[in-house]
């Protein structure tokens, strides 16, 4: 289990730094940038966005779980966001379609469909959002979950 663990965490690693050269020609400031952040709830851990579009965006997540085992959890989700009206900085709807890995004893894979409320700052490189996602898992059973949390990122 600890090699599949460390495999796994090998190509997530190289997965992020792909993701970090994604460029984007669209019109939104955030479209083409990529924000690195935390996540906190569950699970907890470290989180990566990346804008392909002014309405688009990728957002990878690795983290594990604050119930005291040493599960990895892992995530990608193509998200789509919704503008809402705002007097300062830029306030989002968003939704989306991803999957899960759970590495643990047992190992679970299942489709996520993310939902939350997503700020950026006006004058700051800064996210702020907030998120939950029920999760249907495939493997190795078929049953209901739920992921959630808050989180901020930076834009670099």
């Amino acid at each position: 289990m600890k090699t599949i663990k460390k495999s796994f965490l090998l190509i997530f690693t190289l997965v992020f730094i792909g993701l970090l050269t994604v460029d984007s020609t669209a019109q939104n400031t955030n479209a083409g940038k990529t924000g690195l952040g935390v996540m906190i709830g569950e699970p907890t851990g470290i989180t990566l966005k990346s804008w392909t579009s002014q309405n688009t965006a990728f957002d990878v997540g690795l983290a594990w779980s604050l119930s005291g085992n040493d599960d990895i959890y892992v995530h990608a989700d193509h998200q789509w966001h919704k503008p809402l009206e705002v007097e300062k900085g830029s306030l989002a709807f968003f939704y989306g379609i991803g999957a899960r890995a759970i590495f643990s004893n047992d190992t679970f894979f299942g489709a996520r469909i993310p939902l939350g409320l997503s700020y950026l700052a006006p004058e700051a490189p800064l996210e702020f959002y907030l998120e939950v996602a029920p999760v249907i898992n495939l493997i190795p059973d078929t049953d209901g979950d739920a992921d959630g949390g808050i989180g901020i990122r930076y834009y670099f």
